[in-house]
């Protein structure tokens, strides 16, 4: 009968059973706050539960894994998110090709970051930090949570864009980095705009710009870096995925819903919260934005040298 059955009928079955939301990262973080907001309003649009399952472990690549292995059902998805892409550009030894294997559901959120400077820098704007870095080569130092993070992306990428000379200097995670920053240790730093906004208020840190391509409604009086240096942008992501084979039919029934939710005005006052910018898209717009974004941070990876395994 199944076998029979119109391809409507089956879109309309689906779910029929509670579905696994795999987050390949920790409770608490970005990742896991995005998959509980949208698995809450996936839960009640679609009519049964959509479990937040946390995985964490090798810089997300074992939660993924996980997904990748699971039967293309529909009731195994991922919450993707750039560190995937990012990922993709700094591991060569994976058992998986997210490209290939992960096929794109919906976009859910963008997270922009923020360049931070040490008040004790003489620059009040990106044009200003720039021609400061390229009188001191080597003796303006970048900070970042971590080798290959987000944060060190968009440090090297700025770099890589702007011209300039900066030593990097990682630390075992952004709250490190921060106290870092604010000790002098180091003078730049690209941390989220949650993380660092209060800072800013009090005049700790002096921010000097966003890493999106549009000014945040969070902190509108700051530019984004792509004001001063042309080509640069660089936010955290995250969006829906699920294994290779999944029927056409299930992941338009996810996309529809998930999109609704982002169009949602009580979901999108959550956002604004957050200081997130929805992104709804189709799969296929979804799929070529993961796939530039794949493209850009492997220039990055390349350009910086930066060697994981």
């Amino acid at each position: 009968m199944l076998a029979g059955a119109p391809p409507l009928a089956l879109a309309q079955e689906y779910p029929t059973r509670p579905v696994h939301w795999i987050v390949a990262a920790a409770p608490a973080g970005g990742n896991d706050i995005f998959a509980r907001l949208m698995g809450e309003w996936l839960s009640e649009k679609l009519g049964q539960p959509f479990i937040v399952e946390n995985r964490p472990g090798g810089s997300n690549n074992i939660g993924t894994d996980v997904v990748v292995r699971a039967p293309p059902d529909g009731y195994t998805l991922l919450l993707t998110s750039s560190n995937n892409a990012s990922n993709a550009a700094l591991y060569h030894n994976l058992s998986f090709d997210f490209m290939r294997d992960i096929a794109p559901v919906a976009g859910i959120a963008r997270t922009t970051l923020v360049m931070v400077i040490n008040p004790s820098i003489p620059a009040k704007t990106v044009t200003e930090f720039i021609a400061y870095a390229k009188a001191n080569p080597a003796k303006v130092n970048m900070g970042s949570a971590g080798i290959g993070g987000i944060g060190h992306l968009a440090g090297e990428f700025f770099k890589m864009t702007a011209g300039v000379d900066l030593m990097h200097v990682p630390y075992h995670g952004n709250g490190p980095a921060l106290v870092g920053l604010l000790g002098g240790e180091v003078q730049v730093l690209f941390p989220s705009l949650a993380s660092s906004i209060e800072f800013i208020k009090a005049g700790k840190l002096r921010g000097l710009g966003v890493t999106s391509a549009v000014r945040s409604g969070t902190m509108p009086e700051l530019p984004s870096i792509g004001e001063s240096v042309p080509g640069y942008e660089l936010s955290t992501w995250y969006g829906m995925g699920a294994p290779r084979g999944t029927p056409g039919h299930i992941i338009d029934k996810l996309n529809e819903a998930m999109n609704a939710g982002l169009a949602d005005a009580k979901v999108k006052a959550r956002f604004a919260d957050l200081g997130d910018i929805p992104m709804p898209m189709t799969p296929i717009e979804f799929g070529k934005f993961t796939a530039s974004e794949i493209e850009k941070l492997t220039k990055v990876v390349q350009f910086a040298g930066i060697k994981i395994d």
